[in-house]
């Protein structure tokens, strides 16, 4: 692949593979899980697990991408052999990308919605429970729901058919950048809000008797997936990025942005809450119906609320494209079929395949797989099964399959450095990403 495209430089992979961790995870669910288990003590065992955890197998994903300089298969049987057992991570991550992408794309259209009431001051004057029922009537009305499907996977398949360089690179140095400014207008005023105070204390000042094994086990879970891991979208980014650049540096960037973004949100999310004396664990509705209801009792409310629902458009703008990249530069590559072309190919099967997610809250809200109706049941193949044994192969692969060699090749030196990653992978990130597969399969 010696004609392979790449990124400009270290930023651009930066800012890329940032916006492909930060998502609805980082401004949705992390102040909601935050919130259920209380607050600064959780923060402390999370960041905890991103370092022990989720940071190692960033690093090792991003290695295999650009060690191997192809898609999410090939990379592995380029570092091993040709139709190699360990190539089985690429092709989960394959399916669990085409999986989430067909929902993910339903939830980015419910933020658009919602972004659009919000230009339209439709939230004005009305109450939570108001704004809640506008939630439950989007639910059961599929044809406004699939609009705004449609226009999220319309914007995603743009931005993927310019390329790495007039494509993926461009929109990520407008996407992040506004994402930030955004978030940095909304964090100003919250500190103008009576809830500040209770937001700082509330993140950051633990209170270990609010801990619970069950919270440790949401915060290993959560350190994993906040960072886009095992569905090959970091693989793929990697594989677009030069051999020399320093992967500890760049994932520790990337880590420390994805982090950073989602304390920051929490801040602006509980400042609010906490102005309201609200309870912090309110749960997931806590964006499209709790939010709302109280931007438009605060000064200069309207405005806020534009303000958020562009952020948390753009944060899922950023993760969608990385996630169809994964299929693109598959396919484009096994196929032989130019990257514009399958980028309308694949994004059009995947936008046929949200469909099923998306008539499970109306037309179709009465099918049920093992239980389970098309949005739960994609969710759930993806999140409780291809991504962490995904991830857990991964980490085993660089651990034990390549071994030192490899990981010193990461570090560029031998030392205590290169043993600390190597039994990172080896033993503590599979052991915890087990932990969460285990979790997840009887929990």
């Amino acid at each position: 692949m010696g004609n392979r495209a790449h990124w400009s430089g270290r930023l651009a992979f930066i800012l890329a593979a940032a916006g492909s961790a930060i998502g609805l995870g980082n401004i949705w669910k992390f102040p909601y899980i935050t919130g259920i288990n209380g607050g600064g003590a959780f923060v402390l065992i999370y960041l905890a697990c991103i370092a022990l955890v989720g940071l190692p197998i960033l690093i090792a994903e991003i290695y295999i991408g650009q060690k191997g300089q192809s898609n999410a298969v090939a990379s592995f049987e380029k570092l091993h052999k040709k139709n190699t057992f360990w190539a089985a991570p690429g092709y989960m991550g394959l399916l669990a990308a085409i999986l989430i992408l067909s929902f993910y794309s339903v939830v980015g259209g419910w933020v658009l919605d919602f972004g659009y009431r919000a230009f339209t001051f439709q939230f004005e004057g009305k109450s939570a429970a108001v704004i809640s029922d506008m939630l439950g009537g989007l639910f059961s009305d599929p044809s406004r729901m699939a609009i705004s499907h449609t226009i999220f996977m319309a914007l995603t398949i743009g931005i993927v058919v310019g390329g790495i360089k007039n494509g993926l690179e461009r929109w990520t140095k407008i996407l992040m950048p506004a994402l930030m400014v955004l978030l940095a207008i909304l964090f100003v005023k919250s500190m103008s809000l009576d809830g500040f105070g209770k937001a700082v204390d509330f993140l950051f000042a633990p209170d270990f008797s609010k801990l619970s094994p069950a919270s440790i086990l949401e915060a290993v879970g959560h350190s994993f997936f906040t960072l886009s891991l095992g569905m090959g979208a970091m693989l793929t980014y990697g594989s677009y990025l030069d051999e020399k650049e320093d992967l500890v540096k760049t994932g520790l960037m990337v880590a420390f942005l994805d982090t950073f973004i989602a304390l920051v949100a929490g801040l602006v999310i509980f400042s609010i809450v906490f102005s309201f004396d609200l309870e912090p664990g309110s749960g997931p509705g806590l964006m499209f119906a709790t939010l709302p209801g109280l931007f438009v009792q605060l000064p200069g409310g309207n405005f806020m609320a534009i303000m958020f629902f562009l952020l948390v458009t753009f944060a899922a703008l950023s993760s969608a494209v990385s996630i169809l990249e994964v299929a693109v530069t598959y396919f484009s590559e096994t196929k032989g079929i130019s990257r514009n072309k399958m980028a309308v190919i694949a994004g059009g099967v995947i936008y046929v395949m949200g469909y099923f997610p998306l008539f499970s809250f109306n037309k179709l809200s009465d099918v049920k797989i093992l239980g389970k109706n098309f949005f739960d049941l994609f969710d759930v193949i993806a999140s409780n099964y291809l991504l962490p044994i995904g991830g857990l192969l991964i980490a085993m692969f660089i651990g034990w399959v390549l071994g030192k060699d490899a990981v010193k090749d990461i570090v560029k030196k031998d030392g205590f450095a290169t043993t600390g990653l190597l039994w990172l992978l080896r033993v503590v990130a599979p052991l915890a990403v087990f932990i969460i597969l285990l979790n997840k399969v009887i929990g």
